[in-house]
């Protein structure tokens, strides 16, 4: 013991002795099965539908949820560091209890990034082990994933700049020969279409088709290797989502032959179908009814004419299939009475069963075909019991005759859940999903979340959108509706001010709408951030204005 008295020596033993026993910050012990779990999102993109939209559902329920970084996640322009959010997840895992993660952005990076990345199979392959790896590591963490099958946009406008750049001189060509494939190995060509085949292959330069098949083909693999995780037991449930196809589209083939790959792990663990930029909603909801033992039973109404039949813009099925699907997905049962329902999705449709885009001219304002008899059905629902509203007879954006019937009748803030964004599968599954967790939260967390979609999807894209984009050409510098630059900031400013007036004009007020303030996050103005200081409290609004 040189150099040491044995008091000291003593003192040593015992403190050892003592850091034992005593819990270290690893070693802290996490609650297994709390009332309010905690969750780890990771989503395909940093758009805000995507990513702060998504996670404020479960932050009205009070839940903790914990997202990446955005600098981390895919943005415009940047495809996203799939290696990033790996050492994220890894990092925040053990003190997690659930865990929803796009497997488009650990694999690729992100959404856009599943379209254009570079990354050889050896990669993808590692990647694909890691989740393996992961649930080993954690094997107590309930994993749940999403990802998409490739889409196959109809035309280079439609693609939104988002494909590789000869997409731009031949999406169109690419579209129609991927359905002709499609339907070659479903129904036959006829003697036209075997001709008109025949002229696309020669008419697309090889090097463009060669790299979106092979790019294809890389992402089908990982697909499947996806499927045969989940058999294994690695993912609780796996999602798979088919956006932006058709009935005849490469999206559409895939998507049925990874259907049919995962068939034997029947709708309760895995399931391919129509949407995207829902699912990560779609996944929180399955985590959210599987940690609380909770199937929400729904009831779904349309309104006439071809209501369920009405195969939507931008997708391959009937929405009726689609909203079944959603059901399944996350939980859910449907059920053949409202009486028996936790609450009535109320679907509005076109009664002619076709899908108009927000922005045409006949999105006015004015009554038409189908609004009194759908908002007298809706009535009649609220009137009994909760209610959602999904608006699809327009895609991306709200039918402005049903907002404005609804506001005439004092029933905006009477339902549950609203969705009218982006496409049909879009809106049906994220109504569903606000409406299934409504019943967890309080009624002012559910009219923030309706305020939000109103800002967006009627006031927003059905309404100062298009306004502001045919104002772009009176801002000095440059700049267009899909890359704004230089006029990024006054149409920031424009799309503000008149956001306020329509608001006043339209929505009860609420304090700090002088505060409105709306942002273009990807410089585009299809998304658009909106953000006020204080939340909106309609159940507080109608107390002060209740008659004497």
């Amino acid at each position: 013991m040189r150099g040491r008295s044995f008091p000291a020596v003593a003192a040593l033993f015992l403190l050892l002795c003592l850091g034992c026993c005593l819990p270290t910050a690893s070693a802290k012990k996490v609650d297994p099965h709390p009332e309010k779990p905690r969750v780890l999102f990771v989503p395909h993109d940093n758009r805000p539908i995507s990513d702060e939209q998504t996670a404020d559902t479960l932050r009205m329920m009070e839940w903790d949820i914990v997202v990446p970084p955005d600098d981390l996640l895919g943005g415009r322009g940047i495809l996203g560091d799939p290696e990033a959010v790996w050492a994220w997840l890894e990092q925040e895992a053990p003190t997690a209890h659930i865990a929803v993660v796009s497997t488009d952005t650990l694999l690729y990076g992100s959404l856009v990034g599943s379209r254009k990345h570079a990354y050889p199979i050896e990669e993808i392959e590692a990647r694909l082990a890691r989740f393996a790896a992961f649930k080993a590591q954690h094997p107590k963490l309930r994993l749940y994933a999403f990802g998409s099958v490739m889409r196959t946009p109809r035309s280079a406008e439609a693609s939104g700049g988002e494909e590789p750049s000869y997409y731009a001189h031949y999406g169109s060509d690419i579209f129609r020969f991927t359905a002709l494939t499609d339907k070659q190995e479903t129904d036959g060509l006829t003697r036209r279409e075997k001709k008109e085949y025949a002229f696309l292959q020669r008419l697309i330069p090889e090097a463009a088709i060669e790299d979106w098949l092979a790019r294809r083909n890389k992402n089908f693999h990982a697909s499947a290797r996806l499927i045969d995780l989940t058999r294994a037991g690695t993912f609780q449930y796996l999602a798979l989502g088919r956006d932006d196809n058709a009935p005849y589209s490469q999206t559409h083939m895939e998507s049925r032959k990874l259907a049919a790959i995962g068939e034997d792990l029947g709708v309760a663990r895995f399931q391919a179908m129509a949407g995207i930029d829902e699912f990560a909603l779609m996944m929180l909801t399955r985590a959210v009814n599987d940690w609380t033992r909770t199937v929400p039973f729904v009831y779904v109404k349309y309104n006439w004419g071809r209501g369920g039949s009405t195969v939507p813009s931008y997708s391959d099925e009937t929405i009726s299939d689609t909203i079944k699907a959603h059901v399944m997905a996350t939980g859910g049962l449907l059920v053949t009475s409202p009486k028996n329902a936790d609450f009535v999705l109320c679907v509005n449709t076109n009664p002619n069963g076709k899908t108009y885009e927000a922005n045409d001219r006949a999105n006015d304002g004015k009554p038409h075909e189908g609004t009194k008899y759908f908002v007298d059905l809706v009535a009649e629902s609220v009137a009994a019991g909760p209610t959602c509203v999904a608006d699809i007879a327009f895609a991306n954006g709200a039918d402005n005759a049903l907002m404005e019937a609804l506001k005439a009748r004092d029933l905006l803030f009477q339902l549950r859940a609203y969705a009218g964004w982006n496409t049909a599968t879009n809106s049906t599954g994220f109504v569903l999903c606000q409406g299934m967790l409504s019943a967890k939260m309080e009624p002012e967390a559910y009219d923030q979340l309706l305020l939000r979609r109103y800002l967006d999807d009627w006031v927003y894209q059905a309404n100062i959108r298009g306004v502001v984009a045919r104002q772009l050409g009176w801002f000095r510098a440059s700049g267009a509706y899909s890359s704004l630059d230089e006029r990024r900031e006054a149409a920031a400013f424009r799309a503000t001010k008149l956001m306020q007036r329509f608001c006043e004009d339209n929505l009860p007020p609420f304090p700090d709408l002088p505060y409105l303030t709306v942002t273009f996050p990807w410089n585009r103005m299809f998304e658009a951030r909106f953000s006020f200081p204080r939340p909106f409290n309609y159940q507080e609004y109608k107390a002060r204005h209740a008659a004497p």
